[in-house]
């Protein structure tokens, strides 16, 4: 298991949103590898871009047509005393909303400081939207784990345990009864909201999935595209132990199963461990995991539906 410090540089926002925000380069190109980085949750300002603000700077600053109108009202001395206030922050870019003509000082600033400078034809508010849904995306915690990434009967399910368990040839049998992989080995997961774990596949293993004796398999090319999914929210961890000499478990514990949970990044999430048996059918066992789980989210439990019909059944007997 290991966590992630989320980055992006200014370069790559840029070339990953210049169709979506229509953003052309007018200044600053050198200034492509400034880097926006996640901070702690409890410093973190409320958004990590915004409109031009000198006294509270966010990390990308959007110049609309009231702040170049605000600009073109101060005299000379206070314009380029502004101008360097607002450079001297270090915003990760500039943008000027609505095809507005970038001012001459603006961009020779720019130029000097290497801070990139774009141009947009979007509005200011449709740009505040879409760089603070892409940058919280971007910049989420982020860890990636060991273990094999499913969608299962529309849940997100995380099958764990140890190396040698079976998780890949399971993973196997769920793909061929009509599941979907995500990922395999390392799943990356990012928190995208206080209870959503988006999980992803690194592009180098997209599609593939290990199986000792069989190699690396390629699971789109073998089983078709509707086998394989880009990502999932992950709902359910189903983790596979070998088998112990301890006392079988008895009472209410076989009743109510296991209702563990593990934390992942700021969440908690049900976990559900499945005994390795021989004989145990493990792919059907999943399978009722998750449907098990798709009704306890619903608000029923069979568990304590069964001890309530018992407690009545005493009531009866003894009235």
């Amino acid at each position: 298991m290991s966590e992630f410090h989320a980055s992006v540089t200014a370069g790559e926002i840029f070339e990953r949103q210049k169709e979506r925000l229509q953003l052309v380069w007018a200044a600053g190109r050198s200034g492509a590898f400034r880097i926006i980085e996640s901070t702690d949750s409890k410093s973190r300002r409320p958004s990590l871009a915004g409109y031009l603000n000198i006294i509270y700077p966010n990390r990308v600053q959007i110049l609309g047509t009231e702040e170049l109108a605000w600009l073109d009202s101060l005299d000379s001395r206070q314009r380029w005393e502004t101008i360097q206030k607002i450079i001297h922050f270090e915003p990760a870019a500039l943008i000027i909303s609505k095809n507005q003509v970038a001012p001459s000082d603006l961009v020779e600033a720019a130029e000097e400081s290497n801070t990139p400078l774009w141009v947009s034809s979007q509005r200011g508010h449709e740009l505040l939207n879409q760089l603070q849904y892409r940058l919280a995306r971007e910049l989420a915690p982020r860890i990636s784990l060991h273990g094999v990434f499913m969608e299962i009967h529309s849940i997100g399910v995380l099958i764990t345990g140890e190396s040698g368990s079976g998780k890949s040839e399971l993973a196997l049998e769920l793909i061929t009864r009509g599941h979907r992989l995500v990922a395999d080995d390392m799943p990356e997961f990012t928190q995208i909201a206080p209870d959503v774990l988006d999980g992803t596949c690194p592009e180098m293993l997209q599609d593939l999935i290990e199986v000792r004796g069989l190699g690396v398999l390629n699971i789109r090319q073998m089983f078709g595209d509707t086998s394989v999914k880009k990502n999932k929210y992950l709902r359910l961890i189903v983790h596979l132990a070998k088998p112990t000499t301890e006392v079988p478990a008895a009472g209410m514990e076989r009743l109510i199963g296991d209702n563990a949970t593990r934390r992942i990044l700021e969440l908690d999430v049900p976990m559900i461990t499945l005994p390795v048996m021989p004989g145990r059918n493990l792919a059907v066992l999943t399978e009722s995991a998750a449907r098990l789980h798709a009704l306890r989210m619903k608000g029923i439990n069979p568990a304590i539906a069964f001890v309530a019909r018992h407690s009545q059944l005493l009531k009866d007997n003894r009235a």
